[in-house]
């Protein structure tokens, strides 16, 4: 029989299951959110990913919950309890997490920004600028004292071009893909250059002007990218150095060893 952990993290257009054995994320499922699912639905989900994964049901021991999407809180944590028998523990404001949250309104951060701080303190040096890029497109500073100051908030890539094409007449549905040319010669080209040379020029500008604000130069910072978006989006970028795609579970289980080993 194994120790497992099991980390959930919601969030608005995925919902990612990992499973840890010690310090290793042994396996990843990815799906869909959806808000009309069950928490019995949201059970079976789970089920299949353990069987897809080889992991039994009896050996996960512990589960940790970080969720973005209030409506689906409670429905999984439900079905976490339903099916394996143990309580999920969730991440908000109260949980223990070894940084220092300097929010004006601590309440407001969305807890995937805390989450990926966490594991940023952890797993790389500090100062850290956090540029996520999925649905929103967030950025978060921590500073060298592992103190949380905030960050800003842009559209993401995705809804952006569904903007287009849902509030233009003649635009187009297009896949989000790096185009070989800055001047497209066609409607879809021409919106894949503007969405994504767009979004690369935002990015570098808003770190940019952050770096600028904290009067350090991006050699004294550590720069990291995570997201859907960041392998197509941070390889152009002047500053970002690292792309980190499992930040998030790993600062899942951060938290979870920080608050069960009390």
């Amino acid at each position: 029989m194994e120790d497992i952990l099991l980390v959930i993290d919601i969030g608005n257009t995925n919902i990612v299951f990992g499973f840890f054995k010690e310090d290793e994320l042994i396996f990843e499922w990815r799906i869909s959110t959806d808000l009309r699912k069950t928490s019995d639905e949201y059970a079976l989900t789970l089920r299949q990913a353990l069987e897809y994964s080889n992991v039994k049901k009896s050996d996960i021991k512990e589960a940790i919950i970080g969720s973005v999407v209030p409506n689906l809180m409670p429905t999984i944590p439900k079905a976490v309890k339903k099916y394996l028998g143990i309580e999920p523990l969730i991440v908000d404001e109260n949980i223990k997490t070894g940084i220092v949250n300097k929010y004006a309104s601590p309440k407001e951060v969305g807890v995937d920004r805390i989450i990926n701080a966490v594991s940023a303190c952890k797993k790389y040096s500090t100062p850290v600028i956090i540029v996520d890029i999925g649905t929103a497109i967030t950025f978060d500073y921590i500073s060298e004292n592992k103190e949380y100051l905030g960050g800003a908030i842009a559209p993401g890539i995705a809804i952006s071009s569904e903007a287009l094409f849902m509030k233009t007449a003649k635009l187009p549905k297009i896949e989000i893909e790096m185009p070989d040319k800055v001047i497209g010669d066609s409607t879809v080209k021409s919106m894949q250059s503007g969405v994504v040379f767009g979004f690369i020029g935002l990015i570098d500008y808003i770190i940019e002007k952050i770096l600028e604000e904290k009067h350090k130069t991006k050699d004294e910072v550590t720069i990291i990218a995570t997201g859907g978006f960041s392998y197509l989006i941070a390889k152009q970028s002047k500053y970002i150095t690292i792309i980190d795609k499992l930040i998030t579970l790993d600062g899942l289980k951060i938290i979870n060893d920080l608050n069960r080993n009390d």
